[in-house]
């Protein structure tokens, strides 16, 4: 591809990568042209300076980032003449005449570079002429700034890789500013154990506010400092001195913001990376410690200062105690300040990476540039995925875990080996693009899909994935389907609460958070006792309060189980008012009672039917009916009757039955019942069970407290009626003798 062309459709890829906001980016979204090529006339020139025409006499662009809601502004180099110019970022092309850009672009397009607009302030960093030195600069608008160069050159050979921009807190006490930070790679000035290093990392730090010196150091920083930065394996004292790539990832403070810096070798024929966290506080923590002099102002060997430091602090930004002493801006601070600052550029402590080593280290390959994204798990865990890109083109995408990055997947991005220039993040489009010199790839964050089975979904420990029992699946578009239980406890001050946590896993164990912060010690005096069970709140007061939620820990993964909203109350809550009975209500009360009772008497009367019919269908039973007067006439008796053949001498229906029939017996109304007749003499056996076969001596019991004695009518003892009586009632009790009979005699036994 020819370069000029090159150079045109990298102002397009730039224009996505560090002008527009990521979050307006379209996924299909077609960028139009820019046709800006050095003249024939300036390409020439370029090559009576001694240039190449196939790669230094061109338009390469160098700064292209958003001034305002309406405009961008970019840089190139123009064929080693740079030029300026603002774009409509609507109509996307030139909207105004070319400025001069020496002070604000390099002229050669291996320079390394870096630049900002802050406030439609510009910020750059670079080793601007031919045979100039390295500056740190503010170009416009005034008062334009720069970096000293005499006595003291307080930036040697420098090749800077990146700025960022760390914004005061608001909460601040001092009444501190936003400071600018540069990242670079300079020749060694400090006195190191480490000789064979000629080159080592930095970061400078100035003010955002800063005006200059008034008479020392005038259109000079006055709170220029610089550092070393540390990446090494200190198990083998091996250190990587060269920065290529530094990426700011922005917390909710300064203090909780980072900066992921790649290192590498100035060898050039050894390939090896590493890739190193800093916190912000730590450069502060270095920025706030002892000085670095020079022994001699033309040796490049410095040793650490021990003499007495000036009044204010030099190289602090003006905070509200300096404006209490009437030091309001950088123009009052004392000529011995200053005179210190310019001498005294380099901080003595050496800023070291968290946890004193890489986060990863790789042999064999050269990383080019870094982005990062954070990314909340659905364990409520923050992590750091970050986006590597190669000299050769591919992508790795990796997650720190446990203070250590693990490699998720690693992509190559275009068919031929080429360089990652550029990448940029857009969480709004879950896209990521990479830039190379040829062109830009736009990528899914994550690639969740190819996870296949539950096992790679989970070990692959992509933040972006979640195993939903079918599929791996990406947390943010299903949110749905990981919603936590939500349940709600009231209780009174005082009382004991158990806060319920059922883990599925035998390996997990429970961590409980309250309002976001762990729950630790669970001392005595704590008011907490946790168990396999849940969290038991013990005599819960008001302050304990907030929602709860129980995480199932395994193997450094945490989990969500359930959340419980904990309300501590002082007094009862007013009881719920009761609502009067409706009349609807109560009639249908009545009505369904009604139809119980109904179905119930219709059961009842279908198994009485079914008894009656059951019991006139056997044949030998007896039949005993009495009056309703029985209790109350003392006449009132049973006759006793037999049915037979042999009765009358008239056959009928009922043969061989005995017959109790309730009633009364035919008596005079003159004179009272006589004396029953005697029984006529028991048989010589009696039964087997003891019992004797006498009429008087089977009675019956009646209503369980009373018994019966069954009564012959009125009439001749001497009666055919009587005779034939007897002797068919001993005859059915020899009869029976011989069958074995109950303890208690029942119907059957009479």
């Amino acid at each position: 591809m020819h370069n000029a062309n090159r150079s045109r459709k990298l102002l397009c890829q730039e224009s996505i990568f560090t002008s527009l906001d990521s979050s307006r980016i379209l996924v299909n979204l077609v960028l139009g042209q820019i046709d800006w090529e050095a003249s024939d006339d300036q390409k020439q020139q370029c090559l009576n300076k001694g240039k190449d025409n196939k790669t230094e006499c061109y338009n390469h662009i160098r700064f292209l980032q958003r001034f305002n809601s309406t405009h961008l502004y970019t840089c190139g180099t123009h064929a080693f003449s740079p030029l300026c110019a603002y774009i409509d970022g609507r109509e996307f092309k030139i909207s105004s005449a070319f400025e001069e850009g020496r002070e604000k672009c390099p002229y050669d397009p291996t320079k390394g570079y870096t630049g900002l607009l802050i406030d439609q302030q510009m910020y750059t960093a670079s080793q601007y002429e031919f045979r100039s030195f390295p500056d740190i600069r503010r170009n416009s608008p005034n008062p334009t700034l720069r970096t000293e160069e005499a006595p003291t050159q307080w930036l040697q050979e420098a090749d800077f890789v990146g700025s960022a921009l760390v914004r005061k807190n608001v909460s601040s006490s001092v009444g501190d500013e936003d400071k600018i930070y540069f990242f670079f790679t300079e020749k060694s000035q400090d006195l190191s154990p480490y000789f064979s290093h000629s080159r080592v990392a930095r970061v400078a730090r100035v003010c955002k506010r800063d005006r200059g010196g008034l008479l020392t150091l005038q259109k000079k920083w006055t709170s220029f400092l610089k550092a070393r930065l540390v990446c090494s394996l200190p198990d083998y004292e091996f250190h990587f001195n060269v920065l290529r790539s530094v990426f700011f990832l922005e917390g909710s403070s300064s203090q909780d913001s980072v900066f992921y810096g790649i290192f590498g070798l100035e060898w050039k024929n050894v390939k090896a990376s590493a890739i190193c966290q800093y916190s912000v506080s730590d450069i502060q923590w270095a920025f706030d410690g002892p000085y670095m002099e020079s022994r001699e102002e033309s040796s490049s060997k410095w040793t650490q200062y021990t003499g007495k430091v000036p009044e204010p602090r030099p190289g602090s930004c003006i905070t509200d105690q300096l404006r209490a002493k009437g030091i309001n801006s950088s123009t009052n601070l004392p000529d011995d300040v200053l005179h210190f600052v310019r001498r005294h550029p380099l901080m003595y402590r050496q800023i070291l990476p968290q946890k004193q080593r890489p986060l990863l280290f790789r042999r064999n390959v050269d990383y080019t540039k870094i982005a990062v994204h954070r990314v909340t798990g659905l364990d409520d865990q923050i992590y750091h995925v970050l986006f590597i890109g190669t000299d050769e083109g591919w992508l790795q995408r990796a997650v720190k875990v446990d203070g250590q990055l693990h490699i998720i997947e690693e992509l190559q991005l275009f068919e031929k080996p080429q360089p990652v220039e550029s990448i940029i993040i857009s969480e709004k489009q879950m896209s990521v693009y990479v830039g190379s010199p040829t062109s830009v790839v736009q990528l899914p964050l994550s690639t969740c899909s190819r996870y296949s089975s539950c096992f790679d979904c989970v070990m692959a420990r992509d933040p972006f994935c979640a195993w939903d029992g079918l599929e791996c699946v990406e947390i943010t578009s299903h949110n749905r389907r990981y919603e936590l239980l939500h349940r709600s406890r009231s209780v009174m001050a005082g009382d004991d609460v158990l806060l319920q946590c059922e883990l599925s896993s035998n390996l997990a164990t429970p961590e409980w958070k309250l309002n976001g912060t762990e729950l630790r010690g669970y001392r005595t005096d704590s008011g907490y006792r946790i168990g396999t069970d849940g969290l038991l709140v013990i005599e819960a007061r008001p302050h304990q309060s907030g929602d709860y939620c129980c995480f199932a820990l395994e193997n450094g993964v945490h989990v969500p189980v359930v959340i419980y909203s904990l309300t501590v109350r002082q007094e009862l809550p007013a009881p719920p008012p009761v609502e009067p009975i409706r009349p609807r209500l109560t009639t249908a009360i009545y009505l369904s009672l009604i139809t119980i009772l109904g179905g119930l008497c219709f059961v009842l009367t279908v198994v009485l039917l079914y008894v009656g019919f059951c019991l006139q269908g056997r044949r030998g039973k007896y039949s005993l009916r009495a009056t309703a007067r029985t209790e109350r006439k003392r006449g009132a008796h049973l006759e006793l009757k037999t049915i037979s053949s042999h009765c009358n001498g008239k056959p009928d229906a009922h043969d061989g039955l005995l017959q109790i029939v309730p009633g009364e017996a035919t008596t005079s109304p003159n004179k009272e019942l006589p004396p029953a007749p005697p029984l006529p003499p028991p048989p010589e056996s009696e039964y087997v069970n003891g019992l004797s076969a006498t009429l008087p001596s089977v009675l019956r019991k009646m209503n369980g407290n009373s018994y019966v004695l069954l009564r012959q009518t009125d009439g001749d003892t001497t009666s055919p009626l009587y005779y034939s009586f007897t002797e068919e009632l001993n005859r059915i009790l020899e009869k029976r003798k011989h069958t074995q009979l109950c303890s208690k005699p029942d119907e059957s036994s009479v």
